[in-house]
């Protein structure tokens, strides 16, 4: 699991007049859907968007960005763009040692419904440093854009109050009070290993596997056979399913 402590906050940025506040951090600044988000060959190509930051614990987006990257089970091949976003793009380091680097600040992107953010365990989430993406989160979630956290970011959305009236899961119950004396959403908390409530997605730092699995039936990147044989070949270990897995590739 991933320990997190408690930093001050800083005012949120005030909502442009010309739009709501939700949809004005969803456009970012320029109000316009970029080029480089379009893909006109593949009408429904979406963007999903992994933010970055130091002491990101590598193993809880394993199967995500392995699978996502790769595209080798997925239902369409280029049917969504992973991106590395952060706060800067500065290099961040890892638990695990790995350097990545941002490739798009959070604050020039302009998402769109259908696109998805994941936000990654980390011990310095509670550090000041990532309020912009937190805060956001919530109208994300209303404009249809996916909001998946895990293990140390959750107790940070919570610290921001985006838990308290959202079904939700984290590390544990009484550790995400203790982490974040503000948090009023016990009456919304589940004891499961992931948590789905609509576009928002919550699981503890013990489950990337589930977490994973979530995410990916969420998005409906791959085809139902396919993410059954997928989850049980590494939920049970046994091959036997890899056999499985392979058929629902190759269909009849």
């Amino acid at each position: 699991m991933c320990e997190s402590d408690r930093a001050s906050r800083t005012s949120p940025r005030q909502p442009s007049t010309h739009r709501s506040a939700h949809s004005a951090n969803l456009l970012g600044h320029s109000g316009r859907v970029p080029l480089y988000s379009l893909n006109l060959m593949n009408p429904n190509h979406r963007n999903v968007y992994l933010y970055v930051l130091d002491s990101l614990a590598d193993w809880e987006i394993g199967f995500i960005t392995a699978e996502l990257r790769s595209g080798r089970y997925l239902k369409n091949e280029g049917a969504l763009t992973l991106t590395l976003i952060g706060a800067t793009l500065d290099p961040v380091t890892t638990m695990g040692g790995i350097s990545l680097t941002p490739e798009r600040r959070v604050g020039e992107i302009d998402f769109e419904k259908g696109d998805a953010v994941i936000l990654p365990g980390a011990d310095t989430w509670m550090d000041g440093s990532h309020l912009d993406v937190l805060r956001l989160a919530p109208d994300l979630t209303r404009a249809g854009v996916t909001v998946a956290a895990i293990c140390g970011a959750t107790v940070a959305l919570a610290g921001t109050g985006a838990l308290d009236t959202r079904r939700h899961t984290s590390n544990d119950r009484g550790f995400l009070a203790l982490a974040c004396p503000e948090y009023s959403g016990d009456a919304f908390y589940e004891e499961a290993p992931v948590v789905v409530d609509g576009q928002l997605i919550t699981a503890t730092g013990l489950a990337p596997l589930e977490f994973a699995h979530a995410l990916f039936r969420h998005l409906e990147v791959m085809h139902p056979a396919v993410l059954a044989a997928w989850y049980r070949l590494y939920e049970t270990q046994d091959g036997r399913h890899f056999q499985t897995l392979m058929a629902a590739l190759t269909p009849d």
